[in-house]
């Protein structure tokens, strides 16, 4: 006769016979609800008002990028080359972001110059070995229940192994140059407005002389819709040109542009002069 088993039963030896970690049973219902397409960030700029903590090097470096732009250059910000942001600077979130929870791994999702990142959440530790930095970082977090409710309410995020060269914002505020920065975050919904998610980020950075914490505040955009996401594509609009060190914009009619008054003509000694 045959045997027959129940589907609990098929189920039972089938989370017996697999690892540890594949037998948790994900519970949507323990996680705040993160859904949705989150819009950009509240805080735009890191100081708003307040001096930034930079070492008398760093100040200096941040006083020349300011001289800079005033020239009309670019100073210390690489974002215009179509660099990523990096971290934290990321989470200004230029495109919408999105969450996406899963049992080892959480997914944030934004469309624009390799913005999206992953924060493992499955108790892993950090790599003993080396391992080739990029500009999102390397992320670990862990969930907490701070009500001892039985659900979790935030998650705690530690990044490092991140790439440069990298700005904290579009004023230049620069991060140190050995690329060291370690960023930690605390990301939950606001206990009166569920639609709105705070990221608490502080950055530790020997550019810096102290951790320097901002608040960024993301409201939930909850009407559907085919624009919701967009396409980035940040060379597709580049009117910026680097050649050598001299930075030059291409004009709407296709010329090479100066971006700083009595700025020098790139050096054309490999161009045979057209009669």
């Amino acid at each position: 006769m045959p045997c027959r088993m129940s589907l609990s039963t098929i189920a039972l030896i089938f989370l017996m016979s697999a690892p540890a970690h594949a037998a948790q049973i994900f519970d949507p219902a323990k996680y705040p609800d993160m859904a949705g397409r989150w819009g950009v960030s509240g805080v735009n700029q890191w100081a708003r008002g307040e001096k930034a903590p930079l070492t008398p090097e760093y100040q200096a470096i941040f006083e020349a990028n300011l001289k800079d732009v005033r020239e009309g250059g670019q100073g210390t910000d690489p974002m215009y080359r179509c660099l990523p942001p990096g971290m934290p600077r990321v989470m200004h979130v230029y495109d919408p972001m999105e969450i996406v929870i899963t049992p080892a791994t959480t997914y944030i999702l934004i469309d624009h110059i390799n913005d999206n990142r992953r924060i493992y959440t499955d108790g892993r530790e950090w790599p003993t070995t080396d391992i080739d930095p990029i500009f999102a970082g390397y992320s670990i977090g862990r969930w907490i229940d701070e009500g001892g409710t039985g659900r979790y309410s935030a998650l705690e995020v530690e990044t490092r192994f991140i790439k440069g060269p990298r700005s904290l914002d579009g004023s230049g505020l620069p991060t140190h140059a050995d690329n060291q920065t370690i960023v930690k975050e605390r990301i939950y919904l606001d206990a009166a407005n569920p639609d709105v998610l705070h990221d608490d980020v502080t950055l530790l950075d020997h550019a810096y002389t102290r951790p320097w914490t901002v608040k960024k505040t993301y409201p939930r955009d909850k009407a559907a819709g085919p624009t919701w996401w967009r396409e980035a594509v940040c060379a597709e609009n580049q009117n910026h040109v680097v050649v050598g060190k001299d930075d030059y914009f291409i004009s709407a009619d296709g010329y090479l542009m100066p971006v700083r008054r009595n700025q020098s003509p790139p050096d054309l000694r490999y161009f045979k002069p057209q009669q």
